[in-house]
């Protein structure tokens, strides 16, 4: 139970209404709702004076995992919490950065499918060029469709860079252990708990967006079909793909946001202390796997073939970071 909850319980039990409450502490009626309604935390003076009123210990009031009085109870004038090496977030900074991460996370996800989209008119443009009635040659089609893959790649890198530079400052969240301020937990728990079927819903409809978006492909390999028919099966398949990642990506930055406060999954200090042994790794791999894949294409010119590097690099990643993670951790 968190703090929010504690005081309209307590509140409630006295029989008093907000102003009432805010009367006995010396404040607006607006401060008690905002406490209440947990978009705001009382300063600590205030948490005494309320343990006095209430009759209840500070630890109570302070700890989200203590949600029933001990038999017997009586006031305390004084408290603390647990405090070491780790870094202090505030309310202000939990606030800040939920609040960031929500709005950046729609810019990150459409700079991610901008990436996966790039290839489009690339590929679109070389399978009109084939076409005698298509005004274009094979060369200045490639050269334009290239030009356009460059503009998109641009773009999603300078979303990037901004996104990166807003964000730079909360890196120790990733790094770091951290302390939260007395009743950050609850608010967060709340938050996070609230956004669990949204989260769920867009990581659901981006895993079919990414499954029935190989349905036009498949359906021309199994039948005759022209090849610009299959050029623009491929598109749509990009398409697809990109309004998958897109959902799951938005989805994943505001759950992970939630999961770095809290440190779970995989934010624990474990897994933060192994992830920083294992950034090189997934540095040089994800920049082999970008070579081979532009090398292979430009070698080749069969964008409609190459793009299956991704989902399988994706998928022995997966291998390679458990393995290396298996030995950082024996280390």
């Amino acid at each position: 139970m968190i703090l929010a909850d504690k005081i309209i319980l307590m509140r409630k039990q006295q029989g008093w209404n907000q102003e009432q409450l805010a009367e006995q502490l010396g404040v607006s009626r607006q401060a008690v709702s905002k406490w209440e309604s947990a978009l705001s935390i009382p300063d600590l003076d205030k948490i005494i004076k309320m343990s006095n009123i209430f009759g209840v210990p500070t630890d109570y009031l302070l700890k989200d995992e203590i949600s029933e009085l001990p038999k017997g109870s009586t006031a305390e004038t004084a408290t603390s919490y647990d405090c070491d090496d780790s870094v202090l977030v505030t309310v202000e900074d939990a606030n800040t950065y939920m609040s960031l991460c929500e709005k950046l996370s729609k810019f990150v996800a459409f700079g991610v499918a901008l990436c996966i989209l790039s290839p489009v008119p690339l590929i679109i443009l070389g399978g009109l060029s084939e076409l005698s009635s298509f005004p274009l040659t094979e060369a200045a089609a490639g050269g334009t469709g290239v030009a356009v893959l460059l503009v998109l790649v641009a773009i999603a890198v300078a979303i990037f860079i901004v996104c990166g530079m807003q964000t730079g400052k909360w890196e120790f969240l990733e790094k770091n252990s951290i302390t939260l301020e007395y009743g950050i937990k609850g608010i967060v728990e709340k938050k996070k708990s609230q956004y669990e079927k949204k989260h769920i819903f867009s990581i659901a409809a981006g895993v079919v967006f990414c499954i029935t978006g190989a349905v036009p492909v498949m359906i021309g390999s199994a039948f005759t079909v022209s090849d610009i028919d299959m050029v623009y099966s491929v598109a749509i398949l990009l398409v697809f793909i990109a309004c998958g990642v897109f959902l799951m990506v938005r989805s994943g930055i505001v759950n992970g946001c939630y999961q770095k406060l809290l440190q779970e999954g995989e934010y624990t200090q474990s897994e933060k202390k192994a992830r920083r042994r294992l950034e090189t790794v997934s540095t040089v791999y994800w920049c082999i796997i970008v070579a081979v894949f532009l090398l292979w294409s430009f070698a080749t010119m069969e964008w409609h073939r190459t793009w299956i590097i991704w989902p399988v690099a994706g998928v022995f990643y997966a291998v390679v970071e458990a393995v290396a993670k298996n030995i950082v951790l024996k280390k």
